[in-house]
């Protein structure tokens, strides 16, 4: 036994476990000490749509952790964000980041980006189709 910082007893080993939350899993063992993300050049937004590839190879003989089965099923069922992913497998952003670029590099998941704000029609001819369309 050791004591914590208030002076009272603790077990060897307690500061892996909280009794509440279960086992602590550091974010650098989830990904092997790694912070980057996938190949270079592609980059993991928060709202950066990720969807399961359907023609993905088989990852049956590829040594994937829970963490990353965990987002390939979150993705099974259908198109999520980054930021979605990570509330849903309950993990870091940077830690899904890193996630998803082993998966992209395997070929299981396929990552696009929502239309950005600057190619979005203007508001006036949008405005002008609709009223066209009233007019008719």
């Amino acid at each position: 036994m050791t004591e914590d910082m208030t002076g009272a007893p603790r077990e060897l080993g307690s500061q892996w476990y909280d009794h509440e939350a279960g086992p602590l899993v550091r974010p650098y063992a989830m990904t092997g000490g790694r912070t980057k993300s996938g190949p270079a050049g592609v980059r993991f937004d928060l709202i950066a749509l990720v969807t399961l590839d359907p023609g993905a190879p088989a990852t049956e003989g590829v040594p994937l952790g829970p963490e990353h089965l965990a987002l390939i099923d979150l993705c099974r069922k259908e198109t999520q964000s980054v930021a979605e992913l990570s509330a849903g497998a309950d993990l870091p952003v940077g830690v899904v980041r890193v996630l998803l670029g082993d998966l992209l590099e395997l070929g299981c998941v396929t990552v696009s980006r929502p239309v950005p704000p600057a190619q979005l029609p203007d508001e006036r001819i949008l405005r002008e189709v609709i009223d066209g369309l009233r007019a008719l």
